[in-house]
């Protein structure tokens, strides 16, 4: 594994193949400064391929929220972090290294996750919440609109219930999250990381190449015609395979053993 700088804004942690990112401003209501999205960037891009992690977690500190949404305060903590030369928003840049982090990412929300929080953690694979957290756009409320997350949005969310939440700003529950399909799993906030920990484990324990490999075509088939997206998956299945890893699953299935994954 890569050795990491030292963070200021974020806790970095690996425990049995799932690293652990945590938004570490409770006093701030983890609210995503600039320094927290080129540290969480900065971490996406260099796990890419890196077998030894198998899943990511990402929440943020404390028991009442996972994200207040972009920091209005403007405040800018200076990072250490090699930047990556690209002059595109950070924001921006963080749903694109999200998108092709090649791992699962599961979003753990601690609390309340709100405004550009609530599309970051849409982005992400899976969402297990706390009983208690609530996700809102109350972008209206305060003048705004959520254009940013939009685009995620509507990709997860039916799309009157979205137009619903943009328009009143108002709150769902964790619960009402579930039940509309947002959120995989509600559990009570002393059990979330137990729970949010063994979902990433039984996760990381498959092949890190072919996890990459399918996650990728299916963030990648999302925009594509229908036919087009079936002629690209099929080139996509004869990739997966011809891998060692494909060969390995299948010959463990008939021997009726575990696999040995090699990530190739």
């Amino acid at each position: 594994m890569a050795e990491m700088p030292e963070f200021k804004t974020i806790l970095w942690e690996v425990e049995d193949r799932v690293g652990i990112i945590t938004i570490n401003r409770p006093e701030a209501r983890n609210a995503l400064s600039q320094g927290v999205l080129k540290e969480i960037n900065y971490i996406l891009r260099t796990v890419r391929d890196d077998n030894s992690i198998g899943a990511l977690l990402l929440t943020g500190a404390g028991e009442k929220a996972f994200s207040s949404g972009g920091d209005l305060s403007g405040g800018f903590q200076q990072v250490d972090v090699p930047d990556d030369g690209d002059p595109r928003d950070e924001f921006v840049k963080l749903f694109d290294y999200i998108k092709k982090s090649g791992k699962p990412i599961i979003a753990m929300i601690n609390g309340y996750c709100y405004a550009g929080a609530f599309g970051v953690a849409l982005a992400c694979d899976l969402i297990v919440a706390a009983e208690h957290a609530k996700f809102a756009t109350p972008e209206i409320k305060r003048g705004l609109w959520p254009m940013m997350i939009m685009a995620t949005i509507f990709r997860n969310v039916p799309r009157k219930k979205a137009m619903e939440m943009i328009l009143t700003g108002e709150a769902i529950t964790a619960q009402e999250a579930y039940q509309l399909g947002i959120v995989n799993k509600v559990v009570p906030f002393e059990k979330l990381r137990e729970e949010s920990m063994e979902l990433a484990k039984r996760i990381a324990k498959m092949s890190p190449l072919i996890v990459r490999m399918g996650r990728d075509a299916y963030y990648d088939v999302l925009d594509r015609e229908y036919i087009e997206s079936i002629e690209y998956l099929n080139g996509k299945l004869m990739e997966v395979l011809s891998t060692e890893d494909a060969m390995e699953g299948i010959r463990a299935f008939f021997e009726k053993r575990e696999p040995k994954w090699k990530g190739k």
